[in-house]
């Protein structure tokens, strides 16, 4: 891996995408990371990165309006429709007004959305992503930037899923083949 002094970051072509930081998801068993924890540490960098002119975007998804195909492994969800609040964002995310808030159907936020849109007319060059869950929303929104030639940087510790191993796969086989896997703490010396 780069050291980090290799990381260098144009906060005005740069984007923090934050991936289903929503009631219904949040309230979940997460790891490594607690939900809690992730929550912070995206709200920090999101203050920071708003600090120096860059755009803020907060993903959730509409939990009842998801597509639901036959799968051998099912996302447990009941029957009848969750309440609502299941997918507002947790007032802990720190989303301020003027912040894009893009609503999916899927765990990719670029398909039947608007985000690259919004992208595009922020001038954006660069995403740095983090969220939940990590091989579910993040990695799903981070494949799509790619394809759309966005350089990305992974928030390694603001982002976590239902297991440590399966935050890990990603992190250590995916994301780096990607973009660059750093730190909470990384990205914000960077900044």
């Amino acid at each position: 891996m780069e050291s980090a002094a290799a990381l260098e970051i144009d906060p005005k072509k740069t984007a923090l995408v934050l991936i289903d930081l929503q009631q219904g998801i949040v309230s979940r068993q997460l790891a490594p990371h607690a939900a809690a924890d992730v929550i912070q540490r995206c709200a920090t960098l999101a203050n920071a990165l708003r600090e120096k002119g860059g755009t803020v975007i907060y993903v959730h998804v509409l939990i009842n309006e998801t597509l639901r195909l036959p799968v051998d492994a099912p996302n447990p969800l009941p029957a009848t429709p969750l309440p609502a609040t299941m997918s507002e964002l947790v007032p802990e995310a720190g989303r301020q007004p003027g912040d894009p808030l893009i609503a999916k159907r899927q765990w990719g936020a670029f398909y039947g959305t608007n985000l690259e849109q919004v992208l595009r007319r922020n001038g954006i060059g660069t995403i740095i992503i983090g969220g939940v869950a990590t091989n579910m929303g993040v990695e799903s929104t981070a494949r799509g930037a790619f394809d759309r030639g966005y350089q990305l940087i992974f928030a390694e510790d603001a982002m976590s899923t239902l297991s440590a191993e399966l935050h890990e796969f990603p992190l250590k086989h995916i994301f780096p083949r990607m973009g660059r896997v750093r730190s909470t703490e990384q990205i914000l010396a960077a900044l």
